[in-house]
């Protein structure tokens, strides 16, 4: 049995989900010949460390109870730093500006010699140069699925399924919300303001929706889709971005009526970067609703691959973060 020793960073719905997870394939884990032990999880509160392992249930029975994880004060980067391990799990909130706390964890966790699994995205579409090249200079994974389209495979796919090829471009829906809003606006032809709201109410979107609707959160999925990818070293501020705060129900009508629906298409072909609301026909693979991700690859050996799934949700985040986890597991 190998065990595997992770800090978790951040434990908040994502966090709580991934030890969920973690507990209910126990099973299957061990099955694999794999002990996934979590000797360190912080939240905003505090931390709990155990370097012989934490009890996960309690936790998570600590964390719904209390409203934090914490039985010590140890932080985040003092755990990175000082516990062993072999994984750092960051699952800390996304950050444009500046890119932490995420950045300096995943900076700091490389130095300390951790692998690096992450669902954040700010850091990756800042400065993904350097945390790839931070990652290759002490020989370690750095490994994002989660970062774009939640359980859909967009990394493993491309890396892994399809090694050899070479992708052309990449055209994908990357964002639930938006998709959730104009799936509703064109079916129950609803005025913007109250298919937003139903979107909240429903959990699937947040209070202030900004980094959303106005196609930012899908911008920062596509420069990590393009820098992984295409190597472009791009940030988001290379994104031509559009949001969907501006269409109606009469241009979802008028789409409609030419079997069209109207859909935030993330683009990234010949170097060019834009996420912005494109007509699509009906029956086109993109033409995905409710709040479904996809992504249709172009590439040269093997044509046209699309994929699509849940692009959002804890359990579905986490999917994608125990994969990761796992391909380590199975290579160091």
């Amino acid at each position: 049995m190998k065990t595997v020793r992770i800090s978790l960073i951040g434990f908040g719905a994502v966090g709580q989900g991934v030890a969920s997870t973690v507990l209910s394939k126990r099973d299957f884990l061990k099955k694999q010949g794999i002990d996934l032990r979590f000797v360190g999880i912080t939240d905003s509160k505090g931390s709990e460390v155990d370097e012989n392992g934490i009890d996960l249930e309690a936790a998570i029975s600590r964390k719904k109870d209390t409203g934090s994880v914490a039985t010590g004060d140890m932080t985040a980067l003092e755990i990175i730093r000082n516990v062993k391990h072999e994984i750092m799990v960051d699952v800390t909130p996304t950050n444009i500006d500046d890119g932490e706390p995420g950045l300096g964890n995943m900076l700091s966790a490389f130095g300390a010699g951790r692998h690096v699994v992450t669902s954040n995205k700010g850091p990756l579409a800042l400065r993904f140069s350097e945390l790839n090249e931070a990652a290759e200079d002490n020989g370690l994974f750095f490994r994002y699925e989660a970062t774009v389209a939640g359980a859909v495979p967009i990394f493993n796919l491309v890396h892994e399924a399809l090694a050899g090829n070479t992708v052309t471009g990449i055209e994908g829906i990357l964002n639930g919300t938006c998709n959730y809003i104009l799936t509703r606006m064109t079916e129950e032809r609803m005025p913007y303001k109250l298919a937003l709201k139903e979107a909240q109410e429903l959990g699937f979107a947040e209070t202030d929706p900004t980094y959303d609707v106005g196609g930012i959160d899908a911008a920062l999925k596509l420069v990590i889709i393009a820098n992984s990818i295409f190597g472009t070293g791009a940030t988001y501020h290379d994104v031509d971005v559009t949001g969907i705060t501006k269409i109606t129900p009469e241009a979802l009508e008028l789409a409609s009526n030419n079997n069209s629906v109207i859909k935030l298409v993330c683009e990234a072909v010949n170097g060019t970067l834009k996420v912005a609301p494109r007509l699509v026909p009906k029956r086109h693979p993109l033409a995905v609703g409710g709040t479904l991700n996809v992504a249709s690859i172009q590439t040269d050996l093997a044509g046209r691959i699309t994929i699509s799934g849940k692009g959002a949700g804890s359990i579905e985040t986490a999917s994608s973060i125990l994969s990761d986890i796992i391909y380590i597991a199975r290579h160091v």
